[in-house]
């Protein structure tokens, strides 16, 4: 199923949701081990997951009992593709910032 970009950018609109992307950069964690990172319930946690994992950000698989989440680097790619796509706006600019300096320090030598 092709990605929804829209839904990965309202999953890191929230900064908590941001915060677990980071919990999870370093290890897969159950819902217990992320609410001990957070002031607030196990549910909260529990819907800020589920925002993740439709945005496609994470993944959840069973493990036994426990729930286990995990990064999915794909879907923050497909995020970085759609910002990288304005990096050439930003390259043009600084590109031309440059050779105003670049100009104005040759009438200076001048």
């Amino acid at each position: 199923m092709k990605q929804n970009v829209q839904d990965s950018f309202r999953a890191l609109a929230d900064p908590t949701r941001r915060m677990i992307l980071m919990h999870l950069s370093s290890k897969d964690m159950t819902i217990g081990e992320l609410t001990d990172h957070f002031d607030m319930t196990r549910a909260a946690v529990k819907k800020h997951l589920n925002i993740l994992e439709n945005g496609r950000l994470i993944s959840v698989h069973s493990s036994g009992r426990e729930r286990i989440n995990r990064l999915e680097p794909m879907g923050l790619k497909s995020v970085s593709d759609w910002l990288n796509y304005f990096d050439r706006f930003w390259d043009e600019r600084l590109n031309n910032l440059k050779n105003a300096i670049d100009a104005e320090q040759g009438k200076d030598d001048v």
